[in-house]
């Protein structure tokens, strides 16, 4: 399943290859690999987690963690599945963390965390974000808050299915569930999100969680800043 799956228009280079060099401290192929996967990792995270900050923390740290981790990547997936498979298992724990945090905060009557930084994140959001005209922001943002309210089992493997386009082996390797529960959920999805909205709103698909470059930007300055930070052996040579 170990694919080319980094690559320019005229350039291809395997998995093995480019594992190969950030292994060895590459950092120009390690921001090449998040500038092409920062926008599926941050969609994976923010289906889980459903809240921009925490989604884009997640992906920060699951890059570095992938980097760190390089060395041990054997090929046994594609490394886009693998990446995926990080950002998961570290979404999952931060949204155990939130929840228990809401918990203690609701025990002692608190504002609910995820009710604040949700409001305060989609504000910001809005303001932020380039669009072409008020039609297409309110429609992505209609789909949005449709994809938000399905259930937590379904909402991951709707965007990586119908989103990211993932076959349903991708999709059940990054969650790791079987390939019979991935066709169940992203049909109970789809019916959830009702034949109407999905015909309505095709054209609009590819531009949910739209990834605006000063994301991109900011995920890939912190994740290079924090290998820096840390003294790890690294260089500037890649070319692929």
């Amino acid at each position: 399943m170990s694919l080319a799956l980094v690559q320019t228009d005229d350039i291809s280079t395997s998995d093995a290859d480019i594992v190969k060099r950030i292994a060895a401290g590459d950092l120009d192929t390690l921001t090449k690999l998040m500038r092409r996967y920062n926008q599926r990792l941050y969609r994976v995270a923010r289906s889980i987690l459903r809240n921009d900050a925490d989604a884009e923390e997640a992906v920060q740290e699951a890059f570095y963690c992938a980097y760190r981790a390089m060395a041990q990547f054997r090929g046994e997936a594609a490394l886009s599945t693998w990446l995926v498979q990080i950002v998961v298992n570290e979404s999952r724990k931060r949204l155990r963390k939130i929840n228990r945090q809401s918990t203690w905060l609701e025990f002692n009557n608190d504002a609910s965390r995820d009710d604040t930084t949700a409001d305060t994140t989609m504000d910001e959001y809005t303001i932020n974000q380039p669009e072409n005209g008020l039609w297409r922001t309110q429609t992505r943002h209609i789909l949005e808050n449709h994809i938000d309210r399905l259930p937590d089992v379904f909402r991951t493997v709707f965007v990586l299915r119908a989103v990211e386009e993932f076959s349903v082996e991708e999709t059940a390797a990054c969650l790791g569930i079987p390939l019979a529960t991935v066709r169940t959920r992203y049909f109970r999805s789809r019916a959830l999100l009702r034949k109407t909205l999905r015909q309505e709103m095709g054209e609009e698909i590819n531009d949910v969680f739209s990834f605006a470059g000063h994301r991109c930007d900011r995920i890939v300055a912190a994740v290079l800043t924090r290998i820096q930070a840390h003294g790890e052996n690294a260089t500037s040579t890649s070319t692929f």
